[in-house]
């Protein structure tokens, strides 16, 4: 058994949050290069190279890409052959406070009733995995509300079928319009039950943007989805143009005979997401 310390957890899980919320991974930047220099509308066009700026002046000079740096979903795969010296949860909810502190993030937690901040963006929703081995992955999506706020779920009956999951996919990410800052990344679950679907759909934003399902009906699904959202003309930042949506990721999961979930997880062009081994 190998131990890995809560300090070691907590100070990582800092990085992490400073990190994702100043440096856009090379996946979301090429996509936003290839949106660009594939985009017809000029207005479309300027507004990609102003967020490219945006995003090159952020790493630069260690500011948030976006100033809502929003609820961190912490995603920690533990090793079978990892001990914990103390309490993980409390180490990662102690990371996610000192990066948001030591960062001058903006702490936009909340309880739901009251409204009143909790002044430290914590707690984090966590989701615990345990996997072979002695290594520890921690993997942080920080999620702002314009793109949370339009995300969906649906449970729909089976008879619905595969034009029952498109349309309620394009029909979600349409409806949400310029709210989430397009061009947005659409991350989808099917199958499982209310839960597992949603989890789905927010693990797939975790994919390399645009690179396609293993399985090839899903692959061939995900095409569609995004040609029917494109298609459909919000475009950047709701200005028009083609590029709405930069990938759609959808994920499976068997579900119940009589029941269909399908959930729709909404991600900006602020596409921000880290991950560590310890």
């Amino acid at each position: 058994m190998r131990a890995i310390t809560h300090d070691e957890i907590r100070d990582r899980v800092a990085e992490l949050a400073v990190d994702a919320a100043c440096d856009l991974e090379p996946d979301i930047l090429d996509a936003l290069v290839a949106a660009r220099d594939r985009e017809e509308s000029g207005l479309a066009r300027d507004v990609l190279d102003l967020l490219l700026v945006n995003a090159d002046m952020a790493s630069r000079e260690r500011l948030p890409v976006c100033q809502d740096t929003g609820v961190c979903t912490v995603f920690v795969e533990m090793g079978m052959e990892v001990r914990i010296e103390g309490d993980i949860r409390a180490a990662v909810e102690a990371g996610v406070e000192k990066g948001y502190r030591e960062g001058f993030l903006r702490m936009s937690v909340c309880d739901p009733l009251t409204r009143k901040n909790t002044m430290t963006n914590t707690p984090p929703v966590v989701h615990f995995e345990p996997v072979p081995g002695d290594r520890l992955k921690i993997t942080m999506l920080p999620k702002g509300c314009g793109s949370e706020n339009m995300s969906a779920l649906s449970m729909l009956p089976p008879s619905s079928g595969l034009d029952g999951i498109e349309r309620f996919v394009v029909d979600t990410v349409v409806r949400a319009g310029s709210n989430p800052c397009p061009p947005v990344i659409v991350g989808v679950g099917i199958g499982g039950d209310f839960e597992m679907a949603a989890l789905l759909a927010k693990k797939s934003l975790l994919r390399p943007v645009g690179e396609p399902s293993a399985r090839q009906d899903l692959a061939e699904l995900e095409a569609r989805l995004l040609t029917a959202v494109n298609a459909a003309g919000c475009g950047v930042e709701g200005f028009g143009g083609s590029n709405t949506c930069l990938a759609v990721h959808a994920s499976l999961y068997p579900s119940h005979i009589a029941s269909l979930p399908v959930a729709v997880n909404i991600q900006c062009h602020a596409h921000r997401h880290k991950e560590v081994v310890i």
